[in-house]
């Protein structure tokens, strides 16, 4: 599948210069983030008007530039110049963040009221009853604080980690050792003298009823979990 492409656009020397870029990794570049410039640019291109496919010549980019250099031209065009999204790329890429932040939120908050997370469907229709707006260039963490800000007018929301505490049967404690420091950060960790494994296991407020049906399931139902707390 061809990646999605934008222009980013420059003004310089009384001329419009124009490259075609990868519009979320231009964003993130422009705004500071090390970048590989070739994994940003669509094609090693200068263009005077991109769409008509008008190329800039060396000459030309010497003289306004100061180099002929693709890469450390292109870098400029993204750092001092505007990126131009079409009215389709802009809410194909606003719908992708908002499923990115949904999925976010569905891991990370819970109900204030309940410790329990909210599903999905729910918080995609609190962020319309909302208005929230999404930027869809800003990373899901940047966005995530003004966000649970304006949803907690329609719905009630907070970030929150979960202590979730174990106890492992000797049988699965192989398996499971890799299998629980994936699903969170251990915090606490011992051995009781039958060799049970008893762990307490730090993870997403959201995550821990998922993730006490996963510790079931790896022990057969043998062994124990449950939340310890929520904060």
């Amino acid at each position: 599948m061809r990646r999605k492409v934008a222009i980013a656009r420059l003004e310089k020397g009384g001329k419009r210069y124009e490259i075609y870029v990868d519009p979320e990794k231009a964003w993130r570049f422009k705004q500071g983030e090390k970048i590989d410039i070739r994994e940003i640019i669509e094609g090693e291109f200068i263009y005077y008007n991109a769409r008509q496919g008008l190329k800039a010549s060396e000459n030309e980019l010497r003289t306004t530039f100061g180099t002929d250099d693709i890469y450390k031209i292109a870098a400029e065009i993204i750092r001092r110049g505007e990126i131009q999204l079409t009215a389709e790329q802009r809410r194909e890429m606003i719908e992708a963040k908002k499923r990115q932040i949904i999925e976010f939120l569905s891991r990370n908050a819970v109900d204030p009221r309940t410790n329990l997370p909210h599903p999905p469907k729910r918080i995609e229709l609190a962020l319309e009853e909302a208005r929230v707006g999404i930027d869809p260039f800003k990373p899901v963490e940047e966005q995530i604080p003004a966000i649970i800000k304006e949803l907690r007018r329609v719905l009630p929301l907070k970030l929150a980690v979960a202590v979730i505490g174990a106890r492992i049967p000797p049988r699965y404690v192989g398996k499971a050792y890799g299998a629980l420091a994936k699903m969170g950060k251990i915090i606490r960790s011992n051995y009781a003298s039958d060799g049970t494994w008893i762990v307490e296991l730090e993870v997403p407020g959201g995550l821990a009823n998922q993730i006490i049906e996963q510790i079931t399931r790896l022990t057969r139902g043998e062994g124990e979990a449950r939340i310890i707390s929520v904060k």
